[in-house]
Formats: structure tokens, C-alpha cells, sequence
């Protein structure tokens, strides 16, 4: 736009049609570039004003061929009147295809044919430069109907929000809110969800007599799905424990035909069942598919709980294989899921088996809920992108008699 003073330009602009400034430099040139903005849209208008006796000096004053389309011509014609902002003629009326009425075109005016239906009117800046104001029928039907879209698609998110946040909750509600005193023990767990809700599953069970289970399992799939079958595998596992208190393996047999009815064909899950004897103080335990639990010996060795059967859920004629390994004064038991070791960098390599094991032995002095801190920390720092799966982790140390 050629103005004569772009101070009082900006002024109008911006305090009568409540425009935003885009930007305002003055280079060292000497020259001075404004420009301002709708509110609601995406063009600026350069406002420039041009020197003395130049052939665009003589374009300050006429029409300008650019038109503002707003929802309401007849509101913002009120408004802008009331600020101040000169009008050529009070907003008229052009329906699409049909010739405008005589009062509507202004007595004597010959007929015109519209191509477009609506509201216009015209005004001028303080140099008198011309623009129109319109205001299409079409326009604003569509203008209507992406409001509408937009606020249903907000009320809708805000609802998913909502059942999220819900679903979180109850969820948080089903790990172990108090752990069960151990004498020979110190132990830990935690569950880090990639999304609000996920699969992965951790539990410390009072089996009665002295002996308690540690429990890590993974669910298959991720979000709500995997929530409600963690859901449907905790149920399972601490409804059947207590019918099933002097056998860890038909124990598991009835999780497994419980979760197998329950749940969707191709569901599963992979488990770490640990059922630690307090007198005895020896692990008998059942790895159906998981990662293998890691022991770290007080002489610097590992030992590792590995796969004694095939994951749970999956067949409904199974069975598992129950394997025994003891425990002594500074032993370190370690359980996790896939979501520590698979967590990967920006150069795609996994975080891997070999860096938990070292991370672990770095950490091995802390206690178990600060080691499990400081190895997530560890994983964090390696994988700083967004967390792809969910990461639990159970930590146990034997303590001296």
C-alpha cells in the first residue's frame, strides 16, 4: 500500500480496524519497512510510503483492488463506522445469479449480474485508498461448518483426554500400592508408561508362610487394549493365588487357562513368575517367554533366569517348568521388560543387555529404588526421544542374616 505518512497510516490500521503490526524496521538506509496484518487471517499490507514526485506517489488515493471477507459485513460496517473508518455506501445485498434490486443498487444504477451471493461495502484509509469488505454466503456456511468441526473435534479430544486420564488413574491404582515387609529382602519396582496407559505389569504377592512372588510381565500390543488385558492378567494371577498358595506351577496353569478364555485369540502375554522362600531364601520361579531376570553374585558373577516355558495365554493346553536358583547376602535380582533394554538412540542402536548389565553393576552399591532411578536415568540419557514402550523394572537385594 503507497501511503503519505506511515505513522498515521499504522495508526489507522491498528487503533480503527484493529489490525496487528507484522513488523516495523527501519534499516540503515534510512528506509522504514511496516506492515500489518488481520487479526483472523494470514496477508500483511506493506505500508509504504513512496518519495516525493514518483509515479507511485500518484498511486496514493485510488482503488486498491484488495477485498477483506469477514463472517459479518453488517457487525464489523457498525464497528469500524463507530471508530471512524470512512464508508462509500451502507452494506448492500448481491444474491448469486439473480440481478441486485434497484434500492439495493442505488436508484438509477443499471442492473449488474453476480456470480456470488452476499454482503459488500466499501471504505477508505486516511489517504483514501479504497478496499472492500464482503462478506460471502458460501463462505460463511463453510466458515460455520469448520467452527463446528473444530469444536467437535475439541470436545471430542477433550473427552478422550478426559477417559485417559480416567483410564491412567484406575490403572496406577493396580501396581502394588504397599510392598509386603521381607526380613531377607530390599526391594523395588516401578512401571514407566510410554503412553497414559499400557501393558506392562509388576506385583509383589504375600503367598503366606514366609514366601512372597515377584512378578514382571509384558502384555502384547499397547494403549487401552494392553491396559485391560494387564488388567484382566492381574485379576487372574492375585485371584488364583489364593487357591493355589502351595503350588507356583498349577498356579500359573489356571492364570494361563483364565487369560485364554478371557482374552482376544492371538493375546498373550510374556511373564516372569519369582516365588521367593523367605527361611529357605531361594527363588522358584517360571520365566513364560520374558527376558531373562539377572542375578548379580556377591563374587562379581551373573547368573540368568531364563525361559522355562512358552508365554502366557496363547494355548490353551499349556504347561511350565518350574526352576530353582538361591539367594545370599548382597545377591542382586534384577527383572525388567523389553522397554529398557530395546530403547534405542538417534543412530538406531538398542540400549541393549550388555549397557543395563553395566549400568546395574555401576549402580550396585545403591539402594534398590535409587538403583532403579539411576538406570532409567541412564536409559533416558541414552534414548532423549520421545519413550517408545512402556519400561518396568524390579529390584532386589538379599540382605545379610
Amino acid at each position: 500500500m503507497y501511503v503519505r505518512d506511515q505513522d498515521k497510516s499504522l495508526d489507522f490500521y491498528v487503533n480503527k480496524l484493529g489490525f496487528n503490526v507484522a513488523f516495523d524496521v527501519r534499516f540503515q538506509s534510512g528506509d522504514r519497512w511496516v506492515a500489518v496484518a488481520p487479526p483472523d487471517g494470514s496477508a500483511f499490507l506493506v505500508l509504504n510510503a513512496p518519495a516525493p514526485d514518483s509515479k507511485e506517489q500518484a498511486l496514493i488515493g485510488r482503488p486498491t483492488g484488495i477485498v477483506f471477507v469477514t463472517e459479518n459485513v453488517i457487525a464489523k460496517f457498525a464497528e469500524w463506522r463507530k471508530r471512524g473508518v470512512h464508508f462509500l455506501f451502507s452494506p448492500r445485498l448481491r444474491r448469486a445469479n439473480y440481478e441486485p434490486t434497484q434500492a439495493a443498487a442505488g436508484a438509477g444504477a443499471e442492473p449488474v449480474r453476480s456470480a456470488w451471493g452476499g454482503v459488500f461495502t466499501r471504505f477508505k484509509d486516511v489517504d483514501g485508498n479504497t478496499f472492500a469488505l464482503v462478506g460471502f454466503d458460501a463462505m460463511n456456511r463453510e466458515i460455520e461448518a469448520r467452527r463446528r468441526a473444530a469444536a467437535e473435534k475439541a470436545e471430542a479430544e477433550r473427552r478422550t483426554a478426559q477417559e485417559f486420564e480416567i483410564a491412567r488413574q484406575v490403572q496406577a491404582r493396580l501396581f502394588p500400592q504397599a510392598l509386603p515387609p521381607i526380613e531377607t529382602l530390599d526391594y523395588a519396582g516401578v512401571c514407566i508408561q510410554a503412553r497414559q496407559v499400557g501393558g506392562d505389569y509388576h506385583d509383589f504377592l504375600n503367598l503366606g508362610g514366609g514366601r512372597f512372588a515377584l512378578v514382571v510381565a509384558d502384555i502384547s500390543g499397547k494403549g487401552i487394549a494392553a491396559a485391560l488385558m494387564m488388567a484382566n492378567l492381574q485379576a487372574n494371577l492375585r485371584s488364583q493365588c489364593t487357591t493355589a498358595l502351595e503350588d507356583a506351577r498349577c498356579l500359573l496353569r489356571s492364570v494361563n487357562r483364565l487369560f485364554y478364555e478371557n482374552t482376544n485369540e492371538g493375546a498373550y502375554a510374556t511373564m516372569l513368575f519369582a516365588e521367593y522362600d523367605e527361611r529357605a531364601r531361594r527363588l522358584r520361579y517360571a520365566n513364560c517367554g520374558h527376558l531373562p531376570g539377572l542375578v548379580f553374585r556377591r563374587g562379581g558373577g551373573i547368573e540368568k533366569l531364563s525361559s522355562t516355558a512358552t508365554v502366557v495365554g496363547l494355548f490353551e493346553e499349556w504347561d511350565c517348568e518350574m526352576a530353582e536358583c538361591g539367594l545370599e547376602p548382597e545377591d542382586l535380582l534384577v527383572l525388567y521388560s523389553d522397554g529398557i533394554t530395546e530403547a534405542f538412540n538417534e543412530a538406531g542402536e538398542e540400549f541393549g543387555e550388555r549397557r543395563l548389565i553395566d549400568a546395574l553393576r555401576r549402580h550396585a552399591s545403591l539402594s534398590p529404588r535409587c538403583a532403579i532411578e539411576a538406570v532409567i536415568g541412564e536409559v533416558r540419557r541414552f534414548s532423549p526421544e520421545e519413550q517408545q514402550d512402556d519400561m518396568t523394572m524390579i529390584v532386589a537385594r538379599c540382605r545379610g542374616r
